[in-house]
């Protein structure tokens, strides 16, 4: 699935042959001279290196043309160029090779995206480079462990604003052109390198530094300034700046350090060094809940811990992506516990949402060891998920108890200082860890990263006559799949219910293993109302209650006075609602108790959604439109209870409209947008107007009439995208034609309108006309699988918006598993096609478990 596939054993064997030095790279973005100038743009970079011996081996561009090249000053030629790669026969010593191309913008969020603003006509670029995409925009040897120092120069309009990993060492002009040359920048590898330019508003600011003052600045598109609120962001970076700095004991490397919000971004941010990529929906436009501003503090200290952990000291290939990003997720909470002086709220919170990433994606059949075998670039990408960023995050929490915090440090600190601008792999981190800490990693390194699954645990005991543990022990047990049984240190903490509250009444910590564990401190202890294991969020595991601790569950968990113990909990319950030991009805009653008291935003963010998920999909069909009508009801009341203008009642607000199937329901969300019958306190705002007529449009409330209506209004891209979304969610047969059209067969749509669409396209209750799409999305698939017709040149974002988001859903699971498994048996798609469908059919079986265990 990933075009121009590169693997790890060319890559290996380049490296063994050359060793880069340094990079001049020059992009031309005037379109002078171009007969396409708003598609294409010239490029030209001269690249310093060495051969260990003679060889052949290639430098690699994803471009439309070579224009001319040159091996120490002899012409090669371009016609060599094929595949993706530029032939190179080398002789042992020093060279010089210098290629200048015709590249192509991409709409697709991948090379350098080309934007233009609907409500302004301002013109926007970005690069985004990882896993290996500098080389659509230069001629380059692109791995990560040939780093070299770059010097880069960009031709662009006077009145842009131009960036780069580095500051400007001289700017000039002739007539309307710029030229911005960018000093030398340390050691990089070329996925993390950067431009950034056009019409871009800027903030400026700096930071006292350990190494020396660094200029700051947070960037957006112009018609976005009035949305930027930069006091806070650069408040945020200044505060992780102060505890990287303090706690990793090494300045920061990259002498100035911009935050961009750019527009059409895939992912939620990049760390390119000193000039880092954020996609601008996290300039919120409406108003939102904290769960949103702490999702973008955990993003920016998230990008901002990769100064350290991922670009001063970078993996030697993508084997090691885990190490990077699972640090930085570790990283992220680990400062917001530092600076805000919470220790619980950042961890519920990283419980409370990544986490339980980790877990769905551990129990999918694609699921992988942490540190994993990445062959080529394919494999590379479908990796970018929640085993390598939250499992990996949650097994290094564990590694900080194992090891403790001050011995972590003390091995990151040294890991840092000896591998500085260098690559490194595992044993690396695991040599420095073992220095700092005394600690032998080998077993636990083999027991947490190089084998997949995730552990269950229960608490299993008698009791004697008075109520009290005769004994009690912690079993432990693993999939058939992946049978690991793993050293853990947790937490058991006893609650009882008292004056209004489920408060903790004891706690001890112990260390469990195999199969099964006495816990001798809990004999003739009287057995609780709640036995929670896992207290504290300590260890990587599922966890089960009792009979008793359940029941306490439904009734009584907004009554838990701590945050994490909440998340831990509703973490609890929403796992055996997946597998089907605690029913989707009961899961939805345990939603509507505890949500409108829950505290923690991202918590209540989290249980809407998956309360709507339990009701509309993990219940029987013969009980659903009871269950669908409970939730609706459920949330209506919640809402009217909940104070004006609170966090609450904009998360409630945007849930009630995704539960809303009732005709009265509907007339309801409907007169919001003339400002009627709207909850004293709640703003129909933009977001929440796009919401209301994209959930009338599923049900077919609203003529489209009213969808443009509100596209006029809402002139921006984000109002297009919207408008895409809501009429590729109209349930009538040409609407879902005009969607699928643009999803699949269309060439023209950038890539998050095309995700969106997507995203709508299957609704429940349409079923019927939706009935011919479960035999196109399976020629899709087999379209993507062998890159044919518009597939050829499509990136890969595209291909997984397709597969993923365009999955049959149906109200007949069984009959939609057979179609498919039958279509899987006599079908040849590549290994990254099928590993994605047949994920999507694990929640469809998934699904199917949980309703038949409703109807038992």
């Amino acid at each position: 699935m990933f075009p121009d596939n590169l693997t790890r054993a060319a890559v290996e064997a380049r490296s063994e042959l050359i060793s880069t030095t340094a990079y001049r790279v020059e992009v031309d973005l005037t379109g002078h001279a171009l007969a396409e100038p708003t598609t294409t743009f010239t490029s030209t970079s001269e690249i310093s290196f060495s051969a260990q011996s003679a060889g052949r081996t290639h430098l690699d561009l994803i471009g439309v043309a070579v224009l001319s090249a040159t091996l120490d000053g002899i012409a090669l030629d371009p016609a060599s160029f094929a595949d993706s790669q530029l032939p190179l026969e080398l002789t042992p010593g020093p060279h010089v090779v210098k290629v200048s191309a015709l590249c192509r913008y991409s709409r697709s969020g991948e090379g350098l995206h080309r934007f233009v603003d609907p409500s302004d006509d301002g013109t926007y670029l970005y690069t985004q480079f990882e896993v290996a995409d500098a080389r659509r925009v230069f001629a380059c040897f692109e791995q990560p462990d040939l780093k070299a120092r770059f010097t880069i120069s960009v031709l662009a309009p006077t009145s842009w604003t131009v960036l780069s990993n580095s500051s400007v060492s001289q700017y000039s002009e002739v007539g309307d052109v710029g030229r911005w040359d960018f000093s030398e920048t340390a050691p990089l590898s070329t996925y993390l390198t950067a431009i950034v330019a056009g019409d871009y508003h800027a903030v400026r600011d700096s930071y006292a530094s350990t190494g020396g003052e660094v200029a700051m600045s947070v960037l957006c598109r112009r018609s976005l300034t009035p949305h930027l609120d930069a006091e806070r962001i650069l408040a945020t970076t200044k505060s992780g700046f102060g505890v990287f700095e303090q706690h990793f004991r090494q300045p920061y490397a990259f002498g100035k350090y911009d935050q961009v919000f750019v527009p059409e971004y895939n992912g939620g941010a990049m760390e390119n060094a000193g000039c880092v990529t954020f996609r601008d929906d996290y300039l919120f436009r409406s108003r939102v809940t904290a769960a949103a501003y702490e999702a973008r503090d955990n993003t920016i200290l998230h990008e901002l811990s990769h100064m350290w952990f991922g670009n001063l000291v970078t993996m030697k290939w993508w084997d090691d992506l885990w190490l990077k990003e699972s640090f930085a997720e570790w990283a992220s909470p680990f400062a917001l516990s530092q600076y805000t002086g919470d220790p619980d709220h950042p961890w519920a919170t990283f419980c409370n949402s990544r986490k339980n990433w980790a877990y769905r994606q551990d129990q999918l059949p694609s699921t992988h060891p942490i540190a994993d075998d990445m062959v080529d670039l394919e494999a590379v990408e479908l990796n970018f998920d929640g085993i390598t960023y939250a499992k990996g995050a949650s097994v290094l929490r564990q590694l900080v108890a194992f090891v403790g915090l001050e011995a972590f440090l003390a091995g990151a600190r040294a890991y840092f200082h000896d591998h500085a601008f260098g690559n490194t792999t595992l044993s690396d981190l695991l040599a420095a860890l073992h220095t700092s800490s005394g600690r032998d990693l080998a077993s636990w390194s083999a027991e947490w990263l190089e084998k997949p699954g995730v552990n269950t645990l229960a608490p299993a005991f008698e009791l004697d006559e008075t109520g009290r543990f005769a004994s009690f022990a912690i079993e432990q047990r693993a999939s058939e799949s992946w049978p690991t049984l793993r050293s853990h240190r947790i937490a058991v903490g006893l609650y009882q219910l008292a004056a209004g509250s489920l408060s903790r009444v004891e706690r001890i910590e112990v260390d469990i293993a195999g199969p099964r564990t006495e816990v001798p401190e809990l004999i003739a202890v009287v057995q609780p109302d709640l036995v929670l294991l896992n207290d504290d969020d300590l260890t990587y595991a599922k966890v089960r209650l009792d009979e008793r601790s359940r029941q306490t569950l439904i009734t009584s968990l907004a009554r838990l006075e701590s945050p994490l113990a909440r998340a831990v909990c509703w973490g609890a319950a929403w796992d055996m609602c997946r597998d089907a030991e605690l029913a989707a009805r009961d899961y939805v009653d345990l939603a509507l108790r505890g949500v409108g008291t829950e505290s923690d935003l991202t918590a209540v963010s989290a249980v809407l959604g998956q309360g709507l998920r339990a009701a509309a999909s993990y219940t029987a069909l013969g009980e659903r439109e009871q269950v669908l009508t409970r939730w609706e009801h459920g949330i209506w009341a919640l809402l009217s209870r909940a104070k004006p203008a609170s966090d609450h009642q904009v998360a409630l607000a945007k849930a009630y409209a995704a539960a809303v199937t009732s005709d009265d329901g509907a007339r309801r969300i409907a007169s919001w947008l003339q400002h009627e019958q709207v909850p004293a306190g709640l703003t129909i705002d933009t977001s929440l107007r796009w919401l209301v007529v994209t959930e009338l449009a599923r049900l077919g409330a609203v003529a489209e009439s009213v969808i443009e209506a509100e596209r006029q209004a809402d002139n921006t891209i984000m109002g297009a995208e919207h408008a895409a979304a809501a009429r590729a969610t109209q349930p009538h047969a040409t609407a879902k034609a005009e969607a699928w059209a643009l999803a699949v067969t269309g060439d023209e749509v950038p890539n998050e309108t095309h995700k969106r669409i997507c995203q709508q396209f299957w609704q429940r209750g349409q079923e019927d006309i939706l009935e011919p799409y479960v035999s196109r999305y399976f020629e899709a698939a087999e379209d993507i699988s062998a890159s044919r017709g518009v597939w050829a040149t499509k990136g890969i974002s595209l291909r997984k918006n397709v597969l993923a988001s365009l999955f049959p859903l149906s109200t007949d699971p069984a009959g939609l598993l057979s179609r498919v498994d039958a279509w899987l048996d006599q079908s040849h798609l590549s290994d990254s096609v099928s590993r994605v469908i047949r994920e999507r059919r694990d929640d469809t079986e998934r699904a199917l478990r949980c309703q038949r265990n409703a109807a038992a």
